[in-house]
């Protein structure tokens, strides 16, 4: 059997104090890589997964900051260090009608859905081109492929995500640089939620070959994968762990 290492690597995963984000630190830590746990004003959750990293002998910090403004990406990334693996895991959700959704409403959901991804990368980029290698992984989402009414907004950035994540693939590919997005289906996670969604939604949800939602565990072994050697052939793909939602 292979093992999966990571060992030696630096990983900066965002939003991880919770659900894929968090799913997706504790992972990449068992396989070895020092891990930066970004989070917005969670400190006690980001701590929390901080100290389980160490209590198992690996090796973490956290860093608050908001993944939507440029000043506090660039500060990340500069505390972070030499980054080997860019996890854009940060997102939110919104259901709404699209005749009711605001300005402000579709600014929030791309900036932190969409424009995130661009600002880390930008950020992340450089170092990993001096390097000559590096790893992105962008979380992007199954109704960025299928669309679904009432999440115009949310839809509109994860499509977002899969195109940049192929533009970005083949511009750096060349400096050795592998760029993938991950589309999960529903996940076990505050987002998918009736706190979040409605139940009609919800019943949506559930309305795929699978019949089930994931946990984020198993979003996070795909996000493993592709950060891993393993994938090493893999460029500007979309993995779909996604219950059988979307059939590319």
């Amino acid at each position: 059997m292979t093992t999966i290492s990571l060992q030696g690597k630096t990983a900066l995963v965002t939003g991880a104090a919770t659900g894929i984000g968090r799913a997706t630190a504790l992972l990449f830590a068992q396989a070895g890589a020092r891990v930066v746990v970004n989070h917005l004003r969670q400190p006690e959750a980001a701590q929390a997964v901080v100290t389980a990293i160490v209590a198992a002998g690996g090796e973490a910090f956290a860093i608050d900051a908001d993944v939507s403004h440029a000043a506090d990406v660039q500060r990340m990334v500069d505390e972070a260090g030499e980054l080997h693996i860019l996890v854009n895991n940060a997102g939110i959700i919104q259901e709404k009608p699209f005749l009711d959704t605001t300005e402000d409403d579709w600014d929030r959901m791309l900036g932190v859905d969409l424009k995130s991804v661009f600002l880390t990368a930008r950020a992340a980029l450089p170092g990993m081109v001096a390097r000559g290698s590096g790893v992105i992984v962008n979380l992007a989402s199954d109704l960025g492929i299928l669309g679904r009414e009432n999440y115009a907004p949310y839809c509109t950035a994860k499509a977002g995500v899969i195109g940049l994540t192929r533009s970005l693939a083949r511009e750096f590919a060349p400096h050795g640089i592998r760029v993938n997005a991950i589309a999960p289906g529903p996940v076990n996670t505050a987002m998918v939620s009736l706190e979040n969604m409605s139940a009609e939604w919800m019943e949506k949800e559930l309305a795929i070959p699978l019949h089930r939602v994931a946990e984020p565990e198993e979003i996070a072994a795909t996000a493993l994968f592709l950060a891993s050697d393993l994938s090493r052939f893999y460029c500007g793909q979309v993995l779909g762990p996604n219950g059988g939602s979307a059939m590319p």
